[in-house]
């Protein structure tokens, strides 16, 4: 799958640099995978929350940090909305953001 706005994974590890390396690791498995579902996505990642309108959660190191993102299936594509840590992405919604 193709990664719309990476630089915010970037800006989240230069903040919190204790998520670097999760946050890479979802990176490549994510550019590695293709998919037919956004359950195909549910497969990939058993944590990750699949909240509507092709948003999902993903659940990175534990919780102790976030990625919202759309999944587009038809043209293979991940767009990033935000990531942050679990704290911050109480303050949010979600669904808007």
């Amino acid at each position: 799958m193709r990664i719309i706005s990476p630089a915010r994974l970037s800006e989240c590890y230069a903040k919190h640099p204790d998520s670097k390396t999760a946050l890479k690791l979802w990176e490549a498995r994510i550019k590695e995978v293709s998919i037919q579902t956004l359950h195909d996505v549910k497969n990939l990642y058993n944590s990750a929350d699949i909240i509507g309108n092709n948003r999902v959660i993903f659940d990175i190191k534990g919780n102790h940090y976030r990625i919202i993102t759309v999944v587009v299936i038809r043209t293979q594509t991940v767009y990033i909305r935000w990531v942050g840590p679990h704290s911050e992405y109480d303050k949010i919604n979600a669904h808007t953001i």
